[in-house]
């Protein structure tokens, strides 16, 4: 089906485009994903993930000959819409949007190419369980939206002086966002050049005429009091930072879910505070922070993207797995071989893949022995467990029964926290992790994407994505063998039922996919959602690595070949920065003329 729609898309676009150069344009993309590349290319980029998207894209509006080889039948990585349940579209991996950088929106057009968003308010919805209903404070859930006035009486429930103390933790948290996430979109490259740069009347004018470099420059210096706050997100651990500023567990244990998503890591862990601010930076429509549902699911994101690549003349390509990259005798990038016999001429190669897996396609003797320990020694380490869930019927919680007929709430479209009373049970389920066991009590984000886009489930039915931690990828003494994925659904669902019961009654089909499988099927190195931990010393200048690294963001030890996944900075998530960036960098180094 999705090649049909493919073609389809073609032939509609030709009987709109007038001029000659377009209809010639879209010929030779008709069959872009099924057909065979050319031999040679400006540009060949590994994989066609979000970040592969984005770099072809601007690589191919500079005029260069761009080519995605992508070794999955469709594109997207990890940000992609599969229907796994038929009549049942799901956001297979990455499940909601918020870091997509307005700018890349922007200039590669994608509402034009089909991007549609459903924001969500409330955003963030955490039941409680009975048993915590009989404490003396009275709170049944916390919900937490837009509205100021309303967040501070939902917490209110369970502290006058959270609800007093929210309003100014929320404005720190915004100043250091805005001052810090400028640097998001500098290159560690730029940074350390101009860092060395000498030449002070130089240093000058890049602040002038680069203006990323401005805007990080001037945001930065804006800060004064808030270096302090700053320095303590960035070091300290995200239990001793909410226990600065609240006292109830239900609203600790929520805001620290967003430091530990993804991450190896309980509330004590030190250094978890960024994570939190990492997960704040999102600005889309000029809403920062909020997280929205892309109609038709995280696929349509990089569908937009792919679009608007092909629009400007890359070619994109499914079902081409790179088994090597080939260098020549100066041991510069000279061209890739596909799994199935293609040879593939390139002076500049793009690899969305993970710092590892770039590293084991190139020759043996390639990089030393530093460079490929140190490479290695990335820390890979994941807790998550994803379980894509088709439902008959919307859940009811007991917290906050549902009042229509349809048994949707608003409360349905957020994010909803489960086993997050308190961060003891976090804590508790990250103590199970590192032992090698299953978490009797999963840290668990809930979302029902098809609370907003009626697109992707078939009317009364809906599409439930959970996203569980801590699972680690080996267990103790078992392996992630279906019938020990079927003991970990069952564990998970049990939770939920606690929460909404009947939950269980109403499930028609379920995916699991445990970190083998994260690695599998996505190419996640360790089934780490963001290739490569996202802890202080793997950000920044340390990303995609540190000691033994002769060369910063998106450059590697080998000329010709970038790294344009989320292992280089500014990291994971749906973002486009890392594709964005290293186009950028090939384009001013001018490395395919």
């Amino acid at each position: 089906m999705y090649r049909f729609q493919r073609t389809i898309q073609g032939y509609n676009l030709i009987s709109k485009c007038s001029s000659l150069r377009c209809i010639r344009l879209l010929i030779r993309n008709i069959n872009s994903y099924t057909g065979t590349p050319k031999s040679k290319y400006d540009a060949v980029i590994i994989g066609g993930g979000h970040n592969g998207l984005v770099a072809a894209a601007f690589l191919a509006r500079s005029g260069r000959q761009v080519c995605v080889l992508e070794r999955r039948h469709v594109v997207g990585g990890a940000a992609v819409t599969e229907q796994i349940i038929p009549g049942f579209q799901f956001s297979r991996a990455s499940y909601v949007l918020s870091l997509l950088r307005p700018e890349i929106i922007h200039e590669l057009d994608l509402k034009k190419h089909g991007l549609k968003l459903h924001f969500r308010n409330p955003g963030s919805y955490t039941p409680l369980r009975q048993h915590y209903w009989q404490s003396p404070k009275n709170g049944r859930s916390l919900k937490l939206g837009s509205n100021d006035e309303e967040n501070q009486r939902q917490i209110a429930q369970f502290s006058q002086k959270d609800a007093q103390n929210f309003l100014h933790y929320e404005r720190l948290l915004f100043k250091l966002v805005k001052s810090i996430s400028p640097l998001m979109d500098l290159s560690t490259h730029t940074l350390m050049e101009e860092f060395f740069n000498r030449n002070a009347f130089r240093k000058i004018l890049n602040l002038f005429t680069n203006k990323d470099l401005r805007n990080a420059a001037l945001a930065l210096s804006t800060m004064r009091s808030e270096t302090r706050d700053l320095y303590i997100f960035l070091t300290t651990s995200i239990s001793s930072i909410l226990d600065e500023w609240f006292e109830s567990e239900p609203l600790k244990a929520t805001l620290a879910t967003d430091a530990l998503i993804g991450t190896m890591a309980d509330c004590n862990s030190l250094c978890t505070g960024y994570g939190l601010l990492h997960h704040m930076m999102g600005n889309i429509d000029g809403r920062l922070g909020a997280w929205a549902y892309p109609e038709g699911g995280m696929g349509a994101v990089t569908q937009s993207i792919a679009k608007s690549a092909i629009s400007s003349g890359a070619e994109i390509y499914v079902n081409k797995c790179v088994k090597s990259i080939v260098l020549d005798g100066s041991k510069h990038v000279k061209s890739v071989e596909t799994s199935d016999g293609l040879e593939i001429e390139t002076k500049l190669l793009l690899s969305n893949a993970t710092p590892l897996v770039t590293v084991n396609l190139l020759p043996e003797n390639a990089l030393t022995n530093q460079y490929k320990r140190t490479i290695q020694r990335i820390d890979y380490t994941s807790p998550v467990t994803k379980i894509n869930v088709a439902l008959s019927r919307i859940p009811d919680f007991e917290a906050d029964p549902s009042t229509t007929s349809s048994g949707e709430m608003p409360h349905h479209q957020a994010t909803i926290h489960l086993n997050c009373e308190t961060t003891s049970l976090l804590n508790g389920a990250y103590q199970d992790g590192i032992n090698g066991n299953l978490p009797s009590r999963p840290m668990i984000e809930m979302v029902i994407p098809s609370s907003l886009d009626k697109t992707i489930a078939p009317p009364g039915a809906h599409v439930c994505l959970l996203f569980t931690q801590f699972t680690p990828y080996k267990l103790a003494g078992k392996t992630w063998t279906n019938q020990v994925k079927q003991e970990y659904a069952n564990i998970v669902f049990d939770s939920i039922e606690d929460y909404a019961p009947g939950f269980k009654s109403s499930i028609v089909g379920k995916e699991v996919l445990s970190p083998p499988d994260l690695e599998e099927v996505f190419g996640l190195t360790g089934g780490n959602i963001f290739h490569g931990s996202m802890s202080l010393d793997q950000i920044l200048l340390n990303r995609p690595a540190s000691y033994g690294c002769d060369r910063y963001g998106p450059e590697t030890a080998v000329g010709g070949l970038l790294l344009c996944g989320s292992g280089v900075h500014p990291g994971g998530g749906v973002t486009g920065i890392p594709g964005k960036l290293a186009a950028l960098h090939a384009i001013r180094s001018k490395t395919t003329t």
